[in-house]
């Protein structure tokens, strides 16, 4: 499904992250030690292999709420860009910094010359943010800061259940469309 924010495409879909080939950078929800992991992590790190470990090794540990750009080795991207999102519950204030992980990947990837992003749903999973508050957050914060891109023209969500991008659909639509 595709919407609008500010004249930015915005895309939700299910699917894998890591097979986006018509997206320039994807967004690993990562650990602190930017190392292998569960779920989105866990998956980015196998699909790009040890090239990624060893680039990511320097950069670690990041805070929550924060985030850095890498190559992606083995991967038909240019960048992944790890976000190291809030624990629900024990990273508080829990919206603020999950906004913020939106917000510096999206200055990463605009810094860059990127023109598409795609995220995952960061902290759902292991780390226990509730689905349908977390895209309350990840739409409002595409658009506050979408009119103040330059280069990203693009966004996708890539969610990994079909119940997951309803909502999405759903949050989104109505943040977007008020």
């Amino acid at each position: 499904m595709g919407l609008q924010a500010n004249g930015i495409e915005v895309e939700l879909v299910q699917g894998d992250i890591t097979d986006q080939p018509d997206i320039d950078a994807i967004v690993n929800a990562a650990n602190a030690e930017l190392r292998m992991g569960g779920g989105v992590a866990g998956a980015i790190h196998r699909a790009a292999g040890s090239e990624l470990d060893d680039e990511t090794r320097p950069l670690a540990p990041i805070s929550p709420g924060k985030a850095v750009m890498t190559s992606a080795p083995n991967l038909p991207n240019r960048h992944i860009i790890h976000c190291l999102g809030p624990v629900f519950g024990v990273d508080e204030p829990g919206s603020p910094i999950l906004a913020g992980c939106y917000q510096r990947a999206l200055e990463l990837a605009d810094d860059a010359g990127l023109e598409s992003i795609a995220f995952p749903a960061i902290s759902t999973g292991a780390f226990g943010f509730p689905m349908e508050h977390a895209a309350e957050v990840a739409s409002r914060t595409v658009l506050a800061r979408s009119g103040n891109l330059q280069s990203v023209r693009r966004m996708r969500w890539v969610l990994f259940s079909d119940d997951d991008r309803m909502l999405h659909e759903r949050v989104f639509e109505s943040v977007l469309n008020a």
